[in-house]
């Protein structure tokens, strides 16, 4: 099986690259060798080679820049998307790619399920949304996974930005009020090599199977108490810790609106695949005592 990894640089796709690799060939790119703003070099890329699979995990993530830099992020994260699709529907074959919690405005009570209406509250969310869409009119056989508050020890996100914090003041103000599911890189990636291995196995799975579903740690926590957990853990590897102090989102004015409720419902998800992440909290566990700190 020759599998086409977009963006193997980011979060995810660095995990992917790790999980994919038993199940085949794997041909990982980076924003260098494959460019998503650059069409007619994809469509050249990808037509010569030939896969048996393409696994997206390009994206424009930079929340309040895409407010100002809206072409960009349009660019990499609808019509990039809209073009693999339509790649893959030439060539019969399938594309699994990730969205976000981001499509929703987060203002339900309770977990957002896959047939909630989404109703984006910032461009990067709208750009997101505008990609699924667009996977989903090619009529290619496809995955979309919707995931959430996603961090690993590499790269930009709350663990790390939290720890180098640490690191530089006594005091810190975190967001309160609003709520998610921490997920680890590694489990989406795992998760994504276990569904794929099932399309191997069941007949007429892109059939039946196609269509989005929403991937995240189970259980909830506030972004506050995210912190408090993360310098808990860093507390008993002897590492200095700042005083936490709950603030509203209010209080934290963005760019970008940010959603109050970003949990999701991944019943969906196990009931298809049989697959279920574990809990935010023991994951952070792990992650925390693993020396994967890569740049």
């Amino acid at each position: 099986m020759k599998i086409l990894l977009i963006a193997s640089h980011g979060q995810v796709g660095f995990q992917l690259h790790r999980s994919l690799a038993c199940l085949g060939e794997v041909i990982a790119t980076n924003r260098t060798s494959l460019d998503l703003t650059e069409a007619d070099k994809v469509v050249d890329f990808i037509r010569q080679l030939k896969p048996d699979l393409i696994v997206n995990a390009g994206a424009y993530t930079a929340v309040d820049k895409a407010e100002t830099e809206q072409m960009l992020a349009h660019q990499v994260n609808a019509v990039a998307p809209r073009l693999l699709a339509q790649l893959a529907k030439e060539l019969d074959i399938a594309l699994v790619h990730y969205s976000t919690d981001y499509v929703f405005d987060g203002h339900k009570n309770g977990a957002w399920n896959e047939q909630d209406i989404p109703a984006p509250l910032n461009y990067y969310g709208q750009s997101k949304l505008e990609g699924e869409q667009a996977v989903i009119d090619s009529g290619c056989k496809y995955l979309i996974f919707r995931v959430s508050w996603v961090y690993d020890r590499r790269g930009k996100n709350f663990v790390n930005t939290m720890l180098r914090l640490a690191r530089e003041k006594d005091q810190l103000n975190i967001v309160d009020d609003q709520v998610g599911s921490p997920t680890w890189s590694r489990h989406i990636a795992d998760a994504t090599a276990h569904i794929i291995v099932q399309s191997k196995l069941i007949p007429d799975f892109w059939e039946k199977h196609s269509g989005i579903f929403h991937m995240s740690a189970a259980g909830k926590t506030s972004w506050k108490t995210f912190a408090d957990k993360i310098f808990e853990l860093a507390a008993q590897e002897g590492m200095k810790v700042p005083v936490v102090n709950a603030i509203p989102t209010s209080a934290y004015p963005t760019k970008a609106q940010r959603l109050l409720n970003s949990c999701m419902d991944n019943s969906k998800l196990f009931n298809t695949f049989g697959v279920q992440l574990p809990d935010w909290q023991s994951s952070l566990q792990w992650v925390m005592r693993t020396d994967e700190r890569h740049d």
